[in-house]
């Protein structure tokens, strides 16, 4: 048998460390040939590291949260035959956890003064010890407690629920003793109704993997874009008309559409207009890059936190091609099968919570874009239309705009060409002269 020792490899784009997401192997656990051993997180997207060999798990190369460098060791296998790993070979330093890389060495303890002997000190009296709680009472579901008229209404004026209240009377019956009793072992004060209990637990939950990139992702946009935010309101009543046509003639052949590809559509045709809200600032270089391609990001929602798919070349696309390309990339995203090729290169964002919408957000620009559309949820509200009070179907456009790039004039005037598309559909499906 022998020692096979599996690094860190070069995942690629100059990456000289990854974080360690996730271990899929435990020590004693026997792999094989290109299973899966751990994920690790690079400033992109998640990689899934196979193992070369077969063999049984020695030591584990870091803990979850470890930021690791390439060609460090990642996992030690024992395997069939001489392995890679020389005998007596020093195995290799552990991972460095993200959180210490930064802090210094600590200084050596200064040698030990001698110091006068304390004072004694005088016992303290001993205090009595606190009551222990009144036993909490679990009666079956409707069954009355047996307590006086008298009792009754004392409890509701005290707060308590009597079903928890332990009765010392015949037949359980609870009296005022049981009351007091109640309340002394619960420090004589109760919440605004009895049954309530305290809480005093706490969890902490490290801030590790994506979760930690989307967190860095978002200070950095936050501390290096200056951003403004611009809300209208939008009659989308006509648009939910068409959109129900659409489905009913089409949605069997074609795919069934939601506000989402229509909005797409709308900020496509609309940024042939404002190519400096398609683009993307190099602020260290003083950069720039207005894109003629729409690469439409999505974010969406993981179960290991927000990710952006990049909907490419929109502006070559149907609204049924952008529909069928937005599930394709959801199902890859919630799934945790999204390549890295799909969460790169988005020049515009849109960000939706669909029904969970709110009627206003203030959305954080996806660095290194300079705009971002957000999508509230539709609501039916009366309105007055040539006099009369109609009922109308209303969404708000929630957006950010990086103020060094795009002046306030300009993000209005984009919203309003994307509102004026919405509010006429039939718009969306004419091509410009």
């Amino acid at each position: 048998m022998g020692t096979h020792i599996i690094k860190m490899p070069d995942i690629g784009e100059g990456i000289a460390e990854v974080e360690l997401a996730a271990w899929h192997v435990g020590v004693g656990e026997t792999v094989k040939e290109d299973q899966p051993l751990a994920d690790v997180m690079t400033d992109k997207a998640t990689v899934e590291i196979p193992s070369p060999v077969s063999g049984t798990v020695l030591a584990l190369g870091g803990q979850v949260g470890d930021v690791m460098a390439v060609g460090s060791e990642l996992i030690r296998l024992e395997v069939e035959g001489a392995g890679n790993q020389k005998p007596g070979a020093a195995p290799a330093a552990p991972a460095v956890p993200a959180a210490a890389q930064a802090e210094p060495a600590p200084r050596a303890a200064p040698e030990p003064v001698p110091a006068a002997a304390p004072a004694p000190v005088a016992p303290a009296a001993s205090k009595p010890a606190p009551p222990k709680p009144a036993p909490v009472i679990a009666r079956q579901p409707g069954e009355r407690p047996l307590a006086s008229p008298a009792v009754r209404k004392r409890a509701w004026d005290l707060g308590i629920e009597l079903r928890f209240v332990h009765g010392t009377g015949p037949a359980g019956r609870i009296g005022h003793e049981d009351l007091d009793a109640y309340l002394q072992g619960r420090g004589g004060t109760l919440g605004a109704r009895a049954g309530l209990v305290e809480r005093n637990d706490e969890q902490a939950v490290p801030v590790v993997g994506l979760r930690r990139k989307i967190a860095q992702k978002m200070q950095e946009a936050k501390r290096r874009i200056p951003h403004f935010s611009y809300v209208e309101e939008i009659d989308v009543t006509e648009l939910e008309e068409l959109r129900v046509q659409l489905n009913r003639k089409w949605g069997e052949s074609r795919g069934r559409l939601t506000v989402l590809p229509l909005l797409a559509r709308a900020m496509v045709l609309a940024l042939r207009d404002f190519p400096q809200i398609n683009a993307r600032f190099d602020d260290e270089l003083g950069v720039v890059t207005r894109h003629g391609a729409v690469h439409l990001g999505i974010a969406a929602q993981s179960p290991a936190g927000l990710m952006v798919p990049v909907v490419r070349h929109a502006e070559a696309r149907d609204p049924w091609s952008i529909a069928a390309e937005i599930a394709r990339l959801g199902e890859a995203v919630r799934g945790g099968k999204a390549e890295r090729d799909e969460l790169l290169g988005s020049t515009i964002t849109i960000s939706s919570l669909g029904p969970l919408g709110g009627i206003v957000s203030t959305p954080v620009i996806n660095h290194p874009e300079v705009a971002i559309v957000g999508v509230n949820r539709i609501v039916e509200r009366p309105m007055i239309r040539h006099g009369a009070v109609v009922p109308r179907k209303l969404m708000n456009l929630s957006s950010s705009f990086d103020h060094r790039v795009v002046d306030g004039m300009d993000a209005a005037e984009f919203i309003q060409a994307v509102r004026a598309l919405l509010e006429q559909p039939a718009m969306l499906f004419v091509e410009a002269p």
